[in-house]
């Protein structure tokens, strides 16, 4: 079995006492595929492909059903697979008769329905964050996986221009960078391409329209990612398309750019995450335009496209080494536009890492 997860694993299990919980019950995708590399997504969010249970006494419990046992197999111990035909029922059962004590469980992901059914005769405990404490700091695997992840995503924004053209739509250029991930080796995109085109740049998460296409003289939003050996990726850069380069655009550029800037040079271990959030706020404050940057600086990036470390106002989190964020602010003006620029960083031993 593979060693990288036993040995995060074993780090759970060190917490259990600390928790006071004999066993913790994981359910979000993400966590049971960094604790066993089983499955990283789920179906959909109404399916599970499965659950872990992570025992004091170390004998840890893969849940599944048939449909993925041969999987399930190639990664666990037989003996400590357990295929339930009635999920709820069957995994209630087995906690009840085979572990006595306070079972820790992640409350944020299970349905209230759920819970309710594992719970009776079962002593649960809301038990959230164990593992993503652990999901914080990237090892050296993981640090490789990312750094390759976002060079593929480097490769696309150099390729990119090349296909603007007059007429093309959001959703086609959209269509164009998912076949170029899948091209180039990620498996899949790190989430769905976000292309916005003038107005709808000033939408931080905008549906690609394809009504929306590209005219002479005009701005283009692109934030997209690719998942390449399970790991995200996620940049967003904002061209102008045409020769006339339109004022407004390169004053907020400069002014985006700028506040990125002072925000990746105060980056460091031991560094309050709401701090970096501050320094970009206080250069968009310096030009008047503060409230038009609506959202944090950042958030962490790995199995997940959003997880912590968040660099937002509300984050007193310290930063430390080998912890990767991204900085992306934006400017967003809903009758022009937005402009947001994002780069990835890892936070080094003595400051950070553009990615």
């Amino acid at each position: 079995m593979n060693t990288c997860y036993e040995q995060r694993r074993e780090k759970v299990r060190q917490k259990l006492s600390d928790e006071k919980l004999v066993a913790l019950f994981v359910s979000y995708p993400t966590n049971r595929f960094y604790l066993s590399g089983f499955e990283l997504h789920d179906g959909q969010c109404n399916e599970s492909s499965g659950h872990i249970l992570i025992q004091k006494n170390g004998k840890d419990i893969l849940f599944t059903d048939s449909r993925f046992y041969e999987v399930a197999k190639s990664l666990w111990e037989e003996e400590n697979i357990v295929i339930y035909s009635n999920q709820m029922e069957d995994i209630r059962a087995y906690l009840k008769d085979h572990v006595q004590g306070k079972i820790g469980f992640e409350s944020k992901i299970v349905s209230h329905h759920f819970y309710e059914h594992i719970s009776q005769g079962v002593d649960l405990e809301a038990a959230d964050g164990l593992v993503e404490e652990l999901r914080l700091i990237k090892d050296e695997a993981e640090i490789k996986a990312l750094k390759e992840s976002i060079a593929l995503n480097h490769k696309l924004f150099t390729w990119l221009p090349s296909i603007f053209q007059a007429g093309k739509s959001e959703t086609e250029l959209a269509l164009e960078i998912e076949m170029f991930f899948r091209k180039h080796g990620a498996t899949e995109n790190s989430f769905p391409p976000i292309v916005a085109i003038n107005e709808h740049a000033a939408r931080p998460h905008h549906i690609p329209n394809p009504e929306a296409k590209l005219t002479e003289n005009c701005h283009i939003l692109i934030d997209v990612g690719a998942r390449y050996h399970d790991y995200c990726s996620d940049q967003t850069k904002t061209f102008w398309f045409g020769e006339k380069i339109d004022p407004r655009f390169q004053s907020m550029l400069s002014q985006v750019q700028e506040a990125q800037s002072e925000a990746i040079k105060m980056l460091a271990p031991d560094i309050v995450c709401q701090d970096a959030h501050l320094t970009a706020f206080k250069v968009f404050e310096k030009y008047g335009v503060e409230k038009a940057f609506n959202h944090s600086l950042g958030h962490g990036v790995g199995l997940d496209t959003h997880e912590e470390p968040r660099l937002s106002i509300r984050s007193k989190r310290l930063l430390k080494p080998n912890m990767i964020v991204t900085v992306e602010p934006g400017l967003y003006y809903g009758d022009y536009g937005g402009i947001r620029w994002e780069y990835m960083v890892r936070i080094t031993e003595d400051g950070c890492e553009v990615l």
